[in-house]
């Protein structure tokens, strides 16, 4: 039996306790086989319009950015509401940014920074709530579990939980994010998470000899159903079960191993967080279509400004180097950046010299998805407190990610009550980014 597990436990929608797994062969009593995973990809597209061969990588700045210090410094507003960091000249005529992020800057004609992103949860918790899945949630920032799916996880429904061709799964979570689950899609649209034991088990457990024998096994007891089917259905199976062992004999496993790219790349992204850009940016390259990676420490209560240098540097680095490396390799237009977190930081500095939490404005930064890009979009009022232009919120940028995704606004699916509800509701693109 060939397991693809983590050791990480967490409590789904309905509050059992599972451990993520992935097998070929059987998934227990009841469960997707691996190569049920990929007909459920193969199902998504022939139902509806097809899917494009876009992804998404979803940076996390948990514990709630500072919309001032990274992307709308505010330099004119009085000294207690101004950037503490200061500022730096970015690509675009007029436009600066924080100033501990220079290489950003120097690729913003690649990027969209938007500054009317808003929302109404200023807690953790909810506010990760409504940002991952498009919907406000009260209850968990009192323990309460996630109530909507996040939108990676509504990507891997839509599309199906693997690559048809690669087996790569659809939604892969490279750093933990609170409300990026399921919740009523159910445990197979889960990311799959490579870390502890689940990587490892990508590698083959037994000699390549007895998988032969197994595999032969398994063709001969096809040729013998295939002798009794002839309705044809015994050939759609016999694909996706190469599908499954492809996964584990192909290249698929390759994508998440840095020590197959230039050792003059990895050294460009960096470390920590760089790495994680590129191993997204490989597992992309492989057919996954959502990477979620998270990169905390903004929580930033006090002392802003030294706090601010400490944690910039790996953004910086690793995002400017994943912004060149895509471009390089002509894949700006097939992959969406996304850098967000839950909420922005209060715009008057506290007592402390820090920010407090501030849902009413909050960081974005996009670049690439075959957006339109070298632009601030929206504007903020003169103290960046709120938008002064039309509010961006949760729900557009979900319907922005729909759009470079080719996923259908209105995709409806069955919810823990037997209901069909609508994955989203009342947002649009960003009208300046499409």
């Amino acid at each position: 039996m060939l397991n693809l597990e983590t050791d990480r436990r967490y409590r789904d929608c309905q509050g059992t306790t599972r451990r993520e797994f992935l097998r070929v062969g059987t998934l227990g009593a009841g469960a997707l086989t691996l190569s049920g995973l990929l007909s459920a990809r193969a199902q998504a597209a022939a139902a509806g319009k097809p899917v494009k061969n876009t992804s998404v990588v979803w940076v996390w700045l948990g514990g709630g950015p500072t919309h001032i210090e990274t992307f709308d410094p505010h330099m004119n507003a009085p000294v207690e509401y101004r950037s503490v960091t200061g500022e730096v000249k970015t690509a675009l005529a007029g436009v600066t940014i924080g100033s501990t992020f220079p290489k950003i800057a120097a690729k913003a004609r690649q990027m969209a920074f938007v500054r009317s992103f808003a929302h109404n949860n200023s807690g953790h918790a909810g506010g990760t709530h409504f940002v991952m899945t498009g919907y406000d949630n009260r209850q968990v920032d009192n323990g309460g579990v996630p109530t909507r799916p996040s939108v990676g996880a509504i990507v891997s429904r839509v599309r199906g939980a693997n690559h048809p061709i690669t087996g790569m799964p659809t939604f892969v979570r490279l750093g933990r994010i609170g409300s990026d689950g399921p919740a009523f899609l159910g445990t197979p649209f889960a990311p799959f998470d490579p870390s502890g034991q689940a990587l490892k088990n990508l590698s083959l457990a037994v000699p390549q000899k007895r998988l032969d024998d197994r595999r032969m096994l398994l063709a001969s007891l096809d040729k013998l159903n295939s002798a009794v089917d002839r309705s044809g259905l015994m050939e759609g199976l016999d694909r996706f079960e190469d599908q499954a062992f492809n996964l584990v004999l192909g290249n698929a496993p390759d994508a998440f191993d840095l020590k197959r790219e230039d050792p003059k790349l990895i050294e460009q992204y960096g470390k920590g967080l760089g790495e994680q850009l590129l191993r997204a940016r490989r597992l992309c390259e492989a057919g996954c279509g959502f990477v979620t990676l998270s990169y905390g420490g903004w929580d930033m209560h006090q002392q802003i400004k030294t706090n601010m240098e400490k944690r910039s540097g790996e953004v910086d680095r690793g995002v400017s180097a994943f912004l060149e490396d895509v471009a390089q390799r002509g894949l700006s237009d097939n992959i969406l950046l996304v850098v967000t977190g839950e909420f922005g930081r209060t715009p008057k500095i506290n007592r402390n010299a820090g920010r407090d939490h501030w849902a009413p404005l909050s960081t974005l930064a996009l670049a690439g998805g075959g957006l339109r890009m070298g632009q601030v979009v929206g504007e903020s009022a003169p103290k960046g407190d709120m938008p002064k232009t039309k509010p961006i919120r949760p729900q557009d940028l979900m319907a922005t990610v729909f759009h470079v995704l080719g996923a259908d606004p209105h995709t409806q699916f069955v919810n823990q009550a037997g209901r069909p509800v609508y994955m989203l509701e009342d947002g649009a693109p960003i009208p300046e980014l499409v």
